[in-house]
């Protein structure tokens, strides 16, 4: 004898054992917590999504997903089992939560952005990987004495296959994605010199520089400075709230 699986229902019970099961159901207790905080805090300085801004946002995501009819749309939510409503208010949540976070560290990220303004320099840069010390000096001083070009070695030796193909061009690196001993090395060498070998966990690095990039706050880092900021408001907000309930 078969039982219709679909055709049974699901009570809220079944969904917060299986959450618990899965080790989720806290993650999603404190994004609930999170929700709170944030429309609290955006009443309270008087945030709001507007209409035009809700359509805006969701004709984007229609185009994103290339909804073309209103059809489209409705088949994609049914089958997602949400209904327009459901949606429409968490493209309002989001776009509010977007909204307050740069309310709240907007300028705190410019001055974040100033403050550390060398963790954002850049350089073009090329690396070359291998597996043995012995060998990494080798290379070093055949590239030193001409003999072969740094793009050549890191196209024969490098552990890397993808970077190989690349003839070890990286492209463009910050300073802040670099361990310090290799930033600051790189970061102090001339243009063109070779440098290493550097030791890490991958293996022994060659390096070098093809340009120095000065800082730029482009909108892609001020958002992420500001979307990290944000973040840790919304840690420090929870857990003086949860303090507070078990006190």
């Amino acid at each position: 004898m078969t039982t219709d699986i679909l055709s049974t229902s699901i009570e809220p019970e079944d969904i917060i054992i299986s959450l618990k099961k899965e080790t989720k159901l806290k993650s999603i207790y404190n994004k609930i917590l999170y929700k709170r905080i944030i429309m609290q805090t955006a009443q309270e300085r008087e945030l709001s999504i507007s209409d035009e801004e809700l359509q805006a946002e969701a004709d984007r995501i229609r185009r994103d997903k290339r909804l073309e009819r209103s059809e489209d749309t409705l088949a994609w939510l049914s089958d997602l089992m949400v209904t327009v409503e459901d949606w429409e208010a968490g493209i309002r949540d989001w776009l509010l939560e977007k909204k307050l976070a740069k309310y709240l560290f907007a300028k705190e990220a410019e001055k974040f952005f100033v403050q550390n303004k060398i963790d954002y320099d850049r350089i073009l840069l090329y690396q070359i990987i291998v597996p043995y010390d012995r060998l990494a000096r080798e290379l070093f001083y055949q590239i030193e004495e001409q003999e072969i070009s740094f793009y050549q070695a890191a196209h024969l030796y490098d552990i890397d296959a993808q970077r190989r193909h690349r003839c070890g061009y990286e492209g463009e690196v910050e300073r802040w994605s670099l361990k310090p001993t290799i930033a600051a090395a790189v970061f102090g060498a001339k243009l063109g010199e070779t440098i290493g070998p550097l030791q890490s966990e991958e293996g022994y690095h060659l390096f070098l520089v093809e340009e120095f990039l000065p800082a730029e706050l482009t909108t892609y880092h001020k958002q992420k400075i500001q979307n990290r900021m944000f973040k840790e408001w919304l840690d420090s907000e929870l857990n003086y709230l949860l303090h507070n309930s078990n006190a």
